[in-house]
């Protein structure tokens, strides 16, 4: 449902809440979708025990209207999901801070042991593969978005 495009570019766009038997879905605009498909960071918002918001910058994707990410269990941003199932992601081109997508929703966290998705981020943003790192135990965390904020300046 779009809710509305202010004077200066500004757009949500907020699931539908339709009863379909799965949670409501926000679908993500095209300028998001080129946001997210290139090398641009994203910060990634988690909630702390104690209620106050914890911030991340990571490398992430798209997948359909999804947004994936990379991350190992212990990290903070790890515990904050597994504890409490809700993140926004922010992410802008570095030329132009002034547009910016934010996706807000409900995650899935899924074990990655053989690194994929990392691996894959790892040539997206740096052109190189990301090593090997055996000790560490990958997460995949799936932000499934039920509201889309966009400027776009």
């Amino acid at each position: 449902m779009e809710l509305g495009q202010g004077s200066k570019g500004l757009a949500m766009t907020e699931a539908t809440g339709e009863a379909t038997g799965r949670a409501a879905r926000a679908a993500l605009p095209e300028a998001a979708r080129e946001l997210f498909d290139g090398p641009n960071f994203v910060t990634v918002a988690t909630i702390d025990p104690d209620g106050k918001p914890q911030l991340s910058i990571v490398w992430a994707k798209r997948d359909g209207d999804d947004v994936l990410f990379s991350t190992i269990k212990g990290r903070r941003k790890y515990s904050n999901l597994a504890r409490d199932g809700r993140a926004s992601a922010l992410v802008y081109p570095a030329g132009d801070p002034y547009s910016y997508a934010e996706v807000r929703g409900a995650v899935t966290l899924t074990d990655d042991p053989s690194a994929e998705l990392i691996n894959e981020l790892a040539l997206k943003y740096t052109g190189q593969p990301f090593g090997d790192r055996p000790h560490e135990q990958r997460v995949i965390v799936r932000i499934i978005p039920d509201r889309v904020v966009m400027y776009v300046d």
